[in-house]
């Protein structure tokens, strides 16, 4: 035995999931790879050394910067396989060439019932190939399992969510489901305020005292978590929750951290429960749909409120490696 190989063997007893890295890697089908978190699962299969397939629609007609994103995709050494929700067989040959597959459909905030139901035939797909391994649904936001209670009209999403769960267990396909809570992008950027990503140097709204717990991320550790998973059998058929320690912050304290970067204090208002709910009353239905995500979020704090159980795991205990970006750090980027 070589030194090397008495090496691996001494820090694989150590560290026993340390032998399901050295395994052979999953080819990894990713759908909706030119999308918000799509583009950072890409980037993030390759980086962790899987063999990384991306869906290229038939019909992307003259988007170049889709295009152009699906030929760095292939330069950085991942292969793009033609397929779409519209023709059955194509979305069962591209299945076939992959282990995993990762629906990552646009997120919660711009997303239809109807495209979130497309994924039925992507279950339909994956059952008649009959070699996935793994499959993760578009859900990266919010637990749907947990919102039941949800206002209209941004119940719609978790209701349907939860059909397409019903689908992949009633088709026996090995699945894990992705709880990322709320993405720092979308959140941190705006202090948590409807309608804006970048933070105020003035003021700032608070939704009702500004109390109210909840979970931000960093995309591209969202991407990097997701794809950690997919090999681990500790994740096997389970719910994966992203919930990094020191981001699990109310809205006041993340305009606090965002206060002392700054070096001023903002002047700062309140939004009563009752003020935020008649304000949802004229708006479109896209952005009542997001309206009432928020209200959740920051005024009920579902994300924090209940404790993870045992059908269930935790990213940042599961792989202690990935070293988070914690808000404040998250927050230096718009000084």
């Amino acid at each position: 035995m070589g030194w090397a190989d008495f090496t691996n063997q001494f820090l694989t007893l150590l560290d026993p999931h340390r032998q399901i890295e050295m395994e052979t890697k999953s080819k990894v089908l990713i759908i909706g790879g030119t999308g918000h978190l799509g583009k950072r699962l890409v980037k993030a299969s390759l980086e962790q050394g899987h063999e990384t397939y991306v869906l290229q629609r038939p019909d992307i007609g003259v988007n170049i910067a889709k295009v152009q994103m699906l030929l760095s995709f292939k330069k950085q050494g991942a292969h793009l396989v033609t397929g779409s929700f519209h023709d059955h067989q194509s979305l069962v040959d591209a299945v076939k060439q992959v282990d995993v597959v990762i629906c990552a459909m646009s997120g919660d905030f711009h997303i239809s019932s109807h495209q979130l139901l497309l994924q039925l035939k992507l279950v339909a797909a994956i059952k008649e190939a009959g070699n996935v391994k793994r499959f993760l649904p578009s859900e990266f936001g919010t637990d749907p399992s947990r919102m039941a209670h949800a206002i209209e009209p941004g119940r719609v999403t978790f209701d349907d969510k939860m059909v397409v769960r019903k689908a992949i267990e009633d088709a026996g396909i090995p699945f894990t489901y992705v709880s990322a809570n709320c993405f720092a992008g979308i959140f941190v950027g705006g202090l948590c305020q409807f309608g804006t990503i970048l933070p105020s140097r003035d003021s700032v709204v608070l939704h009702g005292d500004g109390n109210q717990k909840s979970i931000f991320v960093d995309e591209d550790d969202v991407a990097a978590y997701i794809i950690k998973t997919i090999d681990d059998p500790r994740t096997l058929n389970k719910t994966l929750y992203i919930r990094p320690p020191a981001n699990i912050l109310s809205q006041r304290q993340v305009v606090e951290i965002w206060e002392k970067l700054l070096g001023k204090v903002l002047q700062k208002s309140s939004l009563s429960e009752k003020q935020f709910l008649d304000s949802l009353k004229g708006k479109d239905y896209v952005e009542q749909a997001a309206m009432s995500h928020f209200y959740h979020f920051f005024y009920e704090g579902c994300l924090a409120n209940f404790e993870i159980g045992d059908d269930a795991e935790e990213a940042c205990r599961l792989y202690p490696d990935i070293k988070y970006t914690k808000v404040e750090d998250y927050l230096k980027q718009y000084l």
